[in-house]
């Protein structure tokens, strides 16, 4: 019986698996599932959370690869969706961790705005830091912020949206999403820095921003490595058409 491509959570949640090997699995993680300490129980949606149980159920999806172990090496913002990383042990943990903080993981997603940027590429290296008024909130500090470099473009108009290529060299907390709003165009659903919903207009369902592919060189083996997640439902969720 061959091994599933799906994790399945205990809640009935299925994941697909978009890459694997000895080392890593990287999950085509779903919106709404938060990235937090596995030991926070104060959301129902706690994706690492959620994994250590299943784990411990020994499914067959679990069972079938003789996984017991099983933990995020980045984060994806609750409402992003996309490619997400794992390892499989504390030391693929560690050695992944390391392409992060060493900045040698390349990261790619879609997002979708509202209108249209006054240039078609174009890089923002605004310094990020905490909003002290709301917590959880980043913001613009050139002062005291933290270094954040993002690279944009213009990937298709579609109906007064726009839907951009971002590239984040650095992975500060809610840097495309920021780093955007700081350009004056919020991410479409951005339910922290978009703009309200206008009286007697739908919301927009979910938020337009989905990691869509990563790349690196495996610390073990030493070959390229390219993840890539699918992107239809979500170009047309947002109203995009596919690419020819």
């Amino acid at each position: 019986m061959p091994k599933p491509n799906v994790i399945e959570l205990g809640d009935g949640t299925v994941i697909p698996i978009l890459y694997e090997d000895r080392s890593a699995m990287a999950l085509d993680k779903p919106p709404g599932w938060m990235l937090v300490p596995y030991t926070w129980q104060r959301t129902p949606r706690n994706l690492q959370a959620a994994i250590v149980s299943a784990l411990g159920a020994r499914p067959y999806w679990a069972r079938s690869r003789q996984l017991k172990f099983l933990q995020h090496v980045h984060r994806l913002d609750a409402e992003t969706s996309g490619v997400l990383l794992f390892g499989k042990s504390p030391g693929a943990v560690r050695a992944y961790g390391e392409l992060f903080s060493s900045r040698r993981m390349e990261k790619l997603y879609l997002v979708g705005i509202e209108g249209r940027p006054k240039a078609d590429q174009w890089t923002c290296r605004a310094r990020l830091g905490p909003d002290l008024r709301q917590v959880g909130r980043m913001l613009v500090d050139e002062r005291n912020g933290k270094d954040a470099e993002t690279h944009f473009r213009v990937r298709a108009l579609q109906g007064g949206r726009t839907l951009l290529e971002a590239r984040p060299v650095t992975g500060r907390t809610h840097q495309i999403r920021v780093h955007l709003t700081a350009a004056g165009h919020a991410v479409i659903g951005d339910p922290l820095y978009g703009p309200r919903a206008k009286p007697g207009l739908a919301a927009p369902t979910g938020m337009a921003l989905r990691s869509v592919e990563m790349s690196y060189r495996d610390p073990f083996t030493k070959r390229r490595v390219q993840i890539q997640a699918p992107i239809e439902d979500f170009l047309k969720v947002f109203g995009f058409e596919p690419a020819k």
